[in-house]
């Protein structure tokens, strides 16, 4: 998975020492090995361990009572500006204790690593205040103290406007920026600071101040854009090198050439997008002809993706997006890991990285896309054990 293509290996081998790759490649060519323990993987596949790039794992609550009001014909953007969507969640996660919090996100992460995932992002946004915010990022921290897992923390404290600050938007912007970011840097809760740039959420200049802010405090950005209109989110990002914008369903070329100056990825979220029934497909052919890299992820979340299945991504991203098997493969590997700014670290089977590993009961690759409510993982593999 080092690119540019999948690199197939018959035969092989992968060694590690210290929860590092030492050789990944074919056994026929491995340098000789003093090795302490050998697994016989019996002409399984090993691919690197999967990477959810984009997750809301953390919340309290629900919102399966706003699913039947879709089915009944209310839109998303009606159940928000009644009160429901995010700022419901807002609700039950404020009233959630730390403990709490991280008992009930910790059902969603097993999901998630039972279908070889061994990196997992987990975005805050449903405390809307800095100390429940940070009571977010603290729960989200404590999931890889009780799994072993990588958790990567992006703050979304520009997810929704809290109730208190209806009348001043403005004035929540500023205390994201003055207050928010200034103490979770300090605080060291999160990787990356995140925003939803909308027409429920807020406007391009609102976004700006926000991703200005998180680059101040030595904090790389990402954004959630062009998801339900185009407000130009994506080329703001991209212009401020974010490491990723996300959805973009109503992407244009101007968004596409800036996140292609940048290397900024496309990370896809078919799990919303068919939870939400869009009907506007992400420009993926664009993206292709501009050499954007692309990622997926399940958006898992209460209200518009709750998905806790990488396998499921990407037979979605295949069926809905129409992504080949190597798009898909490459979209949960090393183009997320680029997502999170740790192509360095995960995302391919490499000399010196981490030795994250998914182990498959598979005959080929296609396999992992094909199926629909199966699950071939034989083993995984984080940091050699």
């Amino acid at each position: 998975m080092a690119g540019p293509s999948l690199g197939l290996v018959e035969a092989g081998m992968v060694a590690s020492s210290g929860g590092r790759i030492v050789y990944a490649g074919a056994t026929k060519d491995a340098p000789p090995l003093d090795a302490a323990e050998t697994v016989d993987c019996a002409g399984r596949w090993i691919t690197p361990g999967l990477i959810d790039c984009h997750t809301h794992l953390v919340h309290g609550g629900d919102r399966a009572r706003e699913f039947e009001l879709r089915l009944a014909g209310a839109s998303y953007e009606e159940i928000a500006r009644a009160g429901g969507g995010i700022v419901s969640t807002m609700h039950a996660t404020r009233d959630a204790t730390e403990a709490h919090l991280v008992a009930s996100a910790l059902t969603r992460l097993d999901a998630l690593m039972a279908d070889g995932a061994t990196t997992v992002e987990v975005k805050s946004g449903y405390g809307l205040s800095c100390d429940d915010e940070m009571k977010m990022l603290r729960a989200a921290r404590r999931l890889g103290e009780e799994r072993p897992v990588r958790i990567v923390t992006s703050f979304l404290g520009a997810h929704a406007v809290p109730p208190e600050f209806a009348d001043d938007v403005d004035g929540y912007v500023d205390e994201i920026c003055d207050r928010m970011i200034p103490a979770i840097a300090e605080a060291g809760l999160a990787d990356a600071v995140d925003a939803f740039c909308e027409t429920i959420g807020f406007s391009p200049a609102q976004t700006a101040r926000v991703l200005d802010a998180a680059k101040a405090h030595g904090l790389p950005v990402k954004l959630h854009a062009e998801q339900l209109s185009n407000s130009g989110g994506a080329a703001l990002a991209a212009v401020r090198g974010a490491l990723s914008a996300d959805h973009l369903e109503y992407l244009d070329e101007a968004g596409i050439a800036a996140m292609a100056r940048s290397g900024t990825v496309a990370t896809l979220l078919p799990g919303a997008f068919y939870f939400m029934r869009e009907t506007r497909l992400p420009p993926i052919e664009q993206l292709r002809q501009a050499g954007v890299p692309i990622a997926l992820a399940t958006d898992c979340n209460p209200g518009t993706s709750p998905l806790t299945s990488l396998l499921l991504v990407m037979n979605m991203g295949a069926t809905l997006f129409r992504l080949t098997v190597e798009e898909c493969l490459e979209a949960v590997t090393r183009h997320a890991a680029r997502a999170l700014g740790l192509a360095h670290e995960i995302g391919s089977l490499e000399t010196g990285k981490s030795c994250d590993l998914a182990i498959w009961d598979i005959e080929r690759p296609a396999e992992l896309v094909y199926r629909i409510g199966f699950n071939p993982l034989h083993a995984r593999v984080w940091r050699g054990l």
